[in-house]
């Protein structure tokens, strides 16, 4: 198997440990996704950019407070990668139900930079666009 083969294997477990972690409500998990640096950029909340891991697994942790139940899917669809960074674009699918029990079922798009850090794949920026639903 070749080396681009298995990082682009890598890079999708990377997305599936991701989703896992929102799931399963796993912080250490889901903020082991993340490069210490990373950026998250949430265009669609005004948000220019969350920096930083410990400020980006605060923020999610806040936010998961308002959601009482929260699914996740993602699907790659492309992977591109250049020795320890790539990129990647997903496909998400979610339904979330709100503390008053309404429900959400936004279909997004991430556009990604990934870093490989001691052999690990990690996001260094992930940018979030709504593509329908909210």
């Amino acid at each position: 198997m070749s080396d681009q083969y298995q990082d682009q294997l890598a890079i999708r477990a990377l997305l599936e440990r991701y989703c896992e972690g929102v799931n399963q409500r796993d912080a250490d998990m889901w903020g082991a996704t993340w490069a210490a640096d990373a950026v998250w950029e949430l265009p669609h909340l005004g948000m220019d950019g969350l920096k930083g891991r410990e400020t980006i697994v605060g923020a999610w942790l806040e936010a998961m407070k308002m959601f009482p139940f929260v699914n996740m899917m993602a699907m790659p669809g492309s992977i591109r990668v250049d020795g320890d960074r790539a990129t990647m674009r997903s496909y998400t699918d979610e339904v979330a139900v709100t503390q008053d029990g309404s429900e959400l079922r936004p279909r997004g798009q991430y556009d990604d930079e990934c870093v490989k850090v001691d052999g690990q794949w990690q996001f260094s920026r992930r940018v979030f666009t709504v593509l329908h639903g909210e």
